[in-house]
């Protein structure tokens, strides 16, 4: 008889046994190369809408430059004495921003720029009024290039989305240039009639030129502003714009008005001023509504950015967590397989070889007999009582 060897058990291959592991750092290492890409995009996003509401907030402060400048211009080219109360606070207030944010935006020498000439204006007009309005000029222009500066160091220039770009736009570039063009215009007029006759044609040509120059970036700020309103996802930015903005495109309106060419005696420089005043006052308004907007758009950004990092984060916490956890039962279950084979492997050696089958001598001691003349394979084991059948 032949009795079968015991059976040895196979133990797992080293690539078998850390298969598992090896699946379990592959999704690893996917999964961390996706977080680190979103969580320094977002990054990315958060800085650039961090970075946008310091332009923001020093843009606040360039308004009340911007309008102060434009009334003292005004008073200088009439020959009247210039109070500097309001340019004076002015300066002071953003020059306190300028000191707190100038290093980040890197605008401190051109403010300092635009701080000496200002503070070089005298507070007397000056005995020549085409002297004063040259002067006052030069400034304005600075100005407005710091505002060019401030929005392509904060960023503004770049923002991503269509409403909040719109919105920049128009508070940063079209608005004080249309602010600044309108008094240029009127002053223009106040000092036409005092010119040569020989310079009316060249005086007319300024005239138009600079009605365009006024007229031109607020039709823009309309069109920035309806454009914002119409792609923005915020339900506040319409109905708080729109009324502000409809009261400063009539002023522009009274403005263009009171503007055109009128004969050779050109526009009338006392309906041009009341325009000029009408607009700057709705264009402040709307620039204090138009601001508080568009920071209240990026801090809600901001706040978007910061729930999604962390809501990320937690994510791959979690799968982390997960991920360590399934590797910790496939470690256990390949120590409890070790511990099982070595246990198998013992048990063979401590029992001995197995007993040789014993042969029988007779047919009484299992003596295998042919049954029905069939071969040795086909016989049964010879069984107590058989013989009483």
């Amino acid at each position: 008889m032949t009795v079968p060897a015991p059976r040895v058990r196979r133990r797992p291959s080293v690539p078998g046994r850390a298969l598992p592991l090896l699946l379990v750092l592959a999704l690893l290492a996917p999964l961390g190369l996706l977080f680190v890409q979103t969580d320094g995009h977002t990054g990315d996003d958060r800085d650039l809408a961090a970075r946008e509401r310091l332009g923001v907030r020093y843009l606040r402060a360039l308004g009340p430059v911007t309008d102060a400048l434009t009334d003292a211009q005004t008073t200088a080219v009439a020959g009247r004495p210039v109070s500097r109360t309001a340019l004076t606070a002015a300066i002071e207030q953003a020059a306190q921003v300028d000191s707190a944010i100038g290093d980040k935006l890197r605008t401190r020498e051109r403010w300092a720029g635009v701080r000496a000439k200002l503070e070089a204006l005298p507070e007397r007009g000056l005995a020549d009024p085409e002297a004063a309005f040259q002067a006052y000029g030069e400034v304005t222009d600075l100005l407005l290039a710091l505002h060019r500066k401030v929005r392509e160091a904060s960023g503004l220039v770049r923002d991503p989305r269509s409403d909040t770009f719109f919105v920049q736009d128009a508070i940063g570039a079209d608005l004080p240039a249309a602010m600044v063009a309108a008094g240029r215009l009127a002053d223009l007029a106040t000092l036409a009639p005092n010119r040569p006759a020989a310079d009316r044609p060249k005086t007319v040509a300024e005239l138009a030129e600079l009605r365009v120059a006024a007229l031109g970036p607020a039709t823009d700020l309309v069109d920035d502003l309806r454009a914002a309103v119409d792609s923005s996802e915020s339900t506040d930015l319409g109905p708080t714009v729109l009324t502000p903005l409809d009261t400063y495109q009539r002023s522009v309106e009274a403005l263009a008005a009171f503007s055109a060419p009128a004969g050779a005696a050109g526009p009338d420089p006392v309906q041009l001023g009341a325009a000029r005043r009408g607009a700057q006052s709705a264009a402040a308004q709307l620039r204090q509504v138009i601001l508080d907007q568009l920071d209240a758009l990026l801090a809600e950004r901001l706040d978007g950015l910061d729930r999604d990092r962390w809501l990320a984060r937690g994510a791959v916490a979690l799968a982390g967590v997960l991920l360590t956890a399934l590797a910790g039962v496939l470690l256990t279950a390949l120590r409890r397989a070790r511990r099982r084979a070595a246990e198998a492997g013992r048990e063979p050696a401590e029992a001995g070889p197995p007993p040789a089958p014993a042969r029988p001598d007779s047919p009484g001691d299992g003596e295998l007999l042919a049954v029905g003349g069939g071969r040795a394979g086909d016989t049964e084991r010879w069984r107590p009582f058989d013989a009483a059948r």
